[in-house]
């Protein structure tokens, strides 16, 4: 049925919130990429089919009304917390179950939806407490979801949900209620920074393009998220689709444009085919396409995937790739707002900074600005990775401390003693963080001063036993594979910065290596073509800054501080452990060990090939690296 006024938009969104409502409970199972890869979609069917045996009245859809009371199973977008997955929340309760599995869904059935039991053992558990109600889990206590609101709430896979929950009134709103320029003035209000990772002023952006006398204009949302360990943007088009959708056609109704790109990663085959559900779904409700809601004002929105390549992530790589040429970045100026994607005015922003958009029309400048720090406001998603106990995605305030978001959030460190946090992707910097540094507030400014950016929000978690020469190489490798080499600095100097750290790690390493890739790192900053290339070099910077000591360990003393390096491992024998037992003789592969039974047996280090078999095999634990 397609909603023709915006009164009817508001009598539809209030009868689908009724009959939400209306379903005495709602089983809604994580459907994200990390939980479906842990067999969430069998739980899901389970739980249907064991529904339907108990004879009980069950809906997937929101409009379905059988009589009686209605159960729900629902396909959510991310819960967020990816270390506990498969993840089920069970509505009205609030409880949220942890590592689910199919042979559970029996007991939910029976304890949860007909005895209104909660089942403790499926609870997270932290200190000896159990905690049922998702709110109350310190992981989720201490963040602020303004983006991710729906994501983990709502059917994923629902426009009429998204009704129900107030989805598309900003959009009303800004069609009858707002010009364009009190839209882009509210906007400019709120400061809302761009969260792809510059933290351009997306007011700012919006009136630029405004401005630009050309009839044509469009609107394109990167979703390119190449980085490394970050999935914030593909949980937000997964969970909520149509948060992005009525993002853009906010930006499209501000800016007079009427055609909108959504650039995805072809890698994001779930994130693919939920936009497309929810344009299709869009279109049919009349919300999208022409004369929207009898406005006349008509947006029309594409989808385009790309192939893999990092460098697409930079603006005029990607409106490049879109037009249907080879993706590599151009010269500037002209910006994307004068001369973007087909050479019209666009505005380009990320997926994030389009899900904040209709929170701020709805609820204004002001009230977002309650949220975040000067020139910092509203907040910032993360995808909180490695050595951390709570791993998955977050979204705190601005300028919360990296302190509150490692130990309160993240539930301190794994395997280790904390050492350091990369931050911001191949092209952030890698904070050294001791105690000072721990206080460092995560926000555009602050972490500019201290030679890092929050790029697209990946925040990796090193304990004591990484190498931090290791983890630049890792990030080189990965910057120089992904260069699209139309610049020399960037294709060349790239390649010979990996050569030097490959020698580095490798034990060929000398002081000239080190002196050679600061003279590269701040030449190819300075030189390069686009800002990914300017910023290839951040990670081998800021580890020199901050890891100095570690890389004259590789070269002087060749040894690795985190004994990752496998060239630099050196093995030895505690001749007070060892009880002469032979064992690490009979299982090295190449005969290095030699000894005397009941005696210390020795290593021969010129045969050692370093594979470590030795001290995993001996019993009393007498082999260690040094």
């Amino acid at each position: 049925m397609k909603i023709k006024t915006r009164e009817e938009l508001i009598s539809v969104s209030e009868q689908y919130k009724a009959l939400l409502d209306k379903q005495c409970k709602q089983i809604l199972v994580c459907a994200g990429t990390g939980c479906v890869a842990g067999g969430s979609l069998d739980i899901y069917r389970r739980l249907y089919e064991i529904i339907q045996e108990r004879g009980l009245n069950v809906t997937l859809e929101l409009q379905e009304e059988p009589h009686g009371d209605i159960i729900g199973v629902k396909k959510s977008g991310c819960h967020g917390f990816c270390e506990m997955g498969p993840l089920l929340r069970i509505e009205p309760a609030g409880w949220l179950y942890i590592k689910v599995k199919a042979s559970d869904c029996e007991e939910i059935i029976d304890k949860s939806i007909i005895s209104d039991e909660v089942i403790e053992r499926l609870c997270y558990k932290e200190d000896n407490k159990y905690y049922s109600m998702q709110e109350e889990i310190p992981f989720y206590k201490k963040q602020t979801r303004v983006a991710l609101e729906n994501c983990g709430h709502i059917n994923a896979e629902s426009i009429d949900e998204y009704l129900a929950v107030g989805g598309y009134k900003a959009m009303a709103k800004a069609l009858f209620d707002m010009t364009s320029e009190e839209i882009i003035n509210e906007i400019s209000e709120s400061y809302l920074r761009g969260r792809g990772g510059g933290g351009f002023q997306t007011g700012k952006k919006w009136s630029q393009v405004l401005a630009q006398k050309e009839s044509e204009k469009y609107i394109v949302c990167n979703g390119d998220e190449g980085d490394p360990g970050a999935f914030m943007d593909r949980s937000m088009m997964e969970g909520n689709p149509h948060g992005v959708i009525e993002g853009m056609i906010i930006a499209g109704i501000a800016t007079k444009a009427h055609n909108g790109y959504i650039y995805v990663r072809a890698e994001y085959p779930l994130a693919v085919k939920r936009l497309r559900r929810a344009i299709e779904q869009a279109v049919n409700k009349g919300i999208l396409g022409t004369n929207i809601l009898n406005s006349g004002f008509s947006f029309n929105l594409h989808i385009n995937q790309g192939a893999g390549a990092f460098v697409c992530g930079e603006g005029s790589a990607l409106t490049a790739s879109i037009e249907g040429n080879r993706g590599m970045p151009r010269v500037k100026p002209p910006r994307t707002v004068e001369q973007g994607l087909f050479g019209k005015p666009t505005v380009l922003n990320n997926v994030e900074t389009f899900c904040n958009v209709p929170q701020i029309i709805n609820k204004g400048a002001k009230w977002y600005k309650t949220m975040g720090t000067e020139r910092n406001y509203g907040t910032k998603a993360f995808a909180l990775t490695g050595n951390v106990n709570n791993t998955g995605l977050i979204e705190i305030p601005m300028g919360t401390t990296l302190r509150k978001v490692i130990f309160d959030i993240g539930g301190g460190i794994k395997g280790g003693n904390f050492k350091a946090v990369q931050i911001g992707g191949p092209s952030g910097g890698c904070l050294c963080l001791h105690e000072n540094h721990l206080d460092l507030t995560l926000d555009f400014d602050s972490l500019k001063k201290v030679g890092a950016m929050i790029g697209s929000g990946g925040l990796v978690v090193m304990n004591d036993k990484n190498c931090m020469v290791e983890m630049a190489r890792f990030f080189m490798n990965f910057t120089q594979n992904e260069s699209c080499g139309k610049c020399i600095p960037c294709r060349e100097g790239t390649k010979r910065m990996l050569e030097l750290l490959n020698d580095i790690v490798e034990g060929k390493g000398t002081l000239e290596h080190i002196e050679m890739l600061e003279e590269l790192s701040e030449t190819i900053s300075d030189t390069a073509l686009c800002g990914l290339g300017k910023s290839a070099a951040f990670p081998v910077i800021s580890t020199l800054k901050y890891f100095r000591e570690e890389y004259i360990s590789h070269v002087v003393d060749k040894k690795c501080i985190g004994g990752v390096c496998k060239a630099l491992m050196l093995y030895e024998i505690d001749k007070e452990k060892c009880k002469g037992c032979s064992k690490c003789a009979r299982v090295c592969p190449v005969q290095a060990i030699s000894g005397e039974i009941k005696k210390p047996y020795t290593i021969d280090k010129s045969k050692c090939i370093k594979c470590g078999t030795c001290m995993e095999g001996c019993p009393f634990k007498a082999i260690h690296l040094t």
